[in-house]
């Protein structure tokens, strides 16, 4: 049988570790500078309190280097400290959490803890497989989950609105075909097929 817990038998869980005991006597190894050493900032009150990036107070790095255009500024969005975040959430917890004709929106996935916040855009991807019929509304979907979903027989619910996909620029080098240049271009063609038709006479000298 184990020793009964008495006071005489008592003792700590781990072994207690003595605090460093400093600026008490040159025997003791951290006497007169305290292991900060002789003078400097380094050695002062509050001198480890610093911000990233002090350099002892001459100009940073990050001030004297010049700044390149573009990533830091709002109409840089959403680059930079502008960028917006979105929540991602896959098609394999859909079907782990939710049942057959659920509708899953940003509050039930918070309230399945899918995600932390209802203010923060959520996204759904589509790593895994659904198998189940569900009405899902979100702010983003990936063209893999959309399809998925449809294919089990689901809905899908843009809570901002469906994206519309843009348009590239046609480019200007390209020829550009009008009524009017084509019928041109016809009527120049039969004119040459009639002429080649047309024998010329020759000559004799």
């Amino acid at each position: 049988m184990a020793d009964e817990l008495n006071l005489h038998s008592l003792k700590p869980a781990q072994p207690r570790k003595a605090r460093k005991r400093i600026g008490r006597g040159m025997g003791s190894g951290t006497g007169r500078y305290s292991g900060r050493g002789i003078k400097g900032q380094k050695s002062r009150a509050g001198s480890h309190k610093l911000p990233a990036g002090f350099e002892g107070g001459q100009m940073p790095i990050d001030m004297r280097l010049g700044k390149l255009r573009g990533s830091t500024s709002a109409d840089a969005m959403p680059i930079g400290p502008f960028r917006t975040y979105s929540q991602p959430v896959n098609l394999r917890h859909l079907e782990e959490r939710f049942e057959v004709g659920d509708e899953v929106t940003p509050e039930t996935l918070k309230a399945k803890r899918l995600i932390r916040k209802v203010s923060v855009d959520v996204k759904v991807l589509g790593v895994g497989e659904l198998t189940k019929a569900l009405s899902v509304s979100a702010h983003g979907f990936s063209k893999t989950a959309r399809k998925k979903i449809e294919d089990a027989g689901g809905s899908v619910t843009w809570l901002r609105g469906e994206p519309v996909e843009r348009r590239k620029r046609r480019s200007t080098r390209s020829a550009v075909s009008s009524p009017e240049v084509d019928d041109l271009d016809s009527a120049a063609a039969e004119n040459g097929a009639d002429t080649e038709a047309i024998e010329t006479p020759e000559t004799e000298v």
